[in-house]
């Protein structure tokens, strides 16, 4: 994957050329108070067989910008504008009924809530068996058997069996289990994960985790996995892109945003993440406040009402300048979109000792590997 500054998109890292490449993404909402500003300028590219993990708040973007991928904003008064281009092909530039052919066959997404997504007053395999014949001229039998493989696929005990119990008869890990057999029955290009271990107890989730990957590896998918959970992004991702407020605000190879973030919003992320190698009683240390208005956001820096870093910035351009995106300390496929100078140096000195002293002070392991 490369990574751009919003100015200009030209990609820059890998030479493989992107399955997906979003360029300058808008997504806003006309409502009776104004006009909701949900995703703001957003670029980033995604290769085959790579994941992209999208952290943030809620609100800052993640789901809504997923959505607008798969074109589930059509038919709302949502106002989309710039590029989302797959294997070639404008998203945005397609008819509905091209991108209902494209939707399921090769871009796929697993809901947050399984329970919610899946119909209650159909069985499990009747709704995996649709997603199948959608796109492919079988008989009922032959996509009933199809999705009895998957189900067997994503280890669902009994699967010739389960292929007829309602989505209720499942637990809620066996329901992410299902979801994810409807997502990949058709074998798509992209799978967008959001939230896929929400409300899960931790063994389910690292089930849940290994499974996407050993999948991954099979079909060779692209990946992109929406989360809050850092940890999941430390185990999944090959990239990371952090949002807040609807843009993007740090962009780059996973273990370099998790042991040299520059931006502070990324800090207070990890600050928020329990140090497995500190004092058990430690406090977590929240970010102060809360996520801004995308109806009447801040002026400059969206960020600069909740950072603690602001005042060593020269002059007033925390409130006053949005920062554009631009490459970090380490190199063009890190970005981040900050004013402060010598990030590295203030993470280093003043965060990294505060949210994990042993990291601070050289033990091992790294934050990346800790997370």
């Amino acid at each position: 994957m490369s990574t751009t500054s919003s100015s200009s998109p030209a990609p820059m890292g890998s030479a493989a050329a992107p399955l997906l490449s979003v360029r300058e993404l808008e997504v806003h909402f006309p409502t009776s108070d104004g006009l909701v500003k949900a995703v703001n300028g957003l670029t980033f590219d995604l290769e085959a067989g790579k994941t992209l993990g999208i952290v943030g708040e809620s609100g800052s973007g993640k789901s809504v910008s997923s959505m607008a991928i798969m074109g589930l904003h059509r038919g709302t008064n949502a106002k989309i504008s710039g590029e989302i281009v797959l294997d070639g092909v404008n998203l945005l530039d397609i008819s509905a009924e091209e991108m209902r052919k494209k939707r399921g066959r090769e871009v796929s997404m697993i809901f947050q809530d399984p329970l919610s997504a899946m119909h209650p007053y159909y069985t499990v395999g009747n709704q995996i068996a649709e997603a199948y014949r959608v796109h492919n001229d079988v008989s009922k039998k032959v996509a009933k058997q199809r999705a009895v493989e998957m189900l067997e696929r994503v280890g669902i005990p009994n699967p010739d069996k389960r292929v007829n119990d309602y989505p209720h008869q499942f637990s809620g890990g066996m329901r992410q289990r299902a979801m994810i057999a409807m997502g990949l029955i058709n074998d798509p290009n992209l799978l967008i994960a959001d939230e896929p271990t929400t409300a899960l107890d931790v063994t389910v989730q690292a089930q849940i985790l290994d499974l996407l990957q050993d999948l991954q590896r099979e079909f060779n998918s692209a990946v992109i996995i929406i989360t809050h959970d850092l940890g999941v992004v430390a185990e999944m991702a090959d990239d990371v892109l952090v949002m807040y407020a609807g843009r993007a605000v740090e962009h780059g190879p996973c273990k370099e945003i998790l042991t040299h973030p520059e931006m502070p919003y990324t800090w207070g992320l990890l600050s928020s993440v329990p140090d497995l190698t500190g004092d058990t009683e430690a406090r977590l240390i929240p970010i102060p406040g809360n996520p801004p208005s995308l109806l009447n956001p801040p002026p400059g820096c969206p960020f600069h009402p909740r950072c603690a870093h602001r005042d060593k910035v020269p002059g007033d351009l925390c409130r006053t300048e949005l920062p554009l995106l631009v490459p970090g300390q380490r190199g063009e496929t890190h970005t981040k979109r900050c004013h402060l100078p010598n990030p590295d140096a203030i993470y280093a000195t003043e965060v990294l000792p505060e949210i994990a002293p042993d990291l601070a002070a050289g033990a091992a392991p790294t934050r990346a590997e800790e997370l």
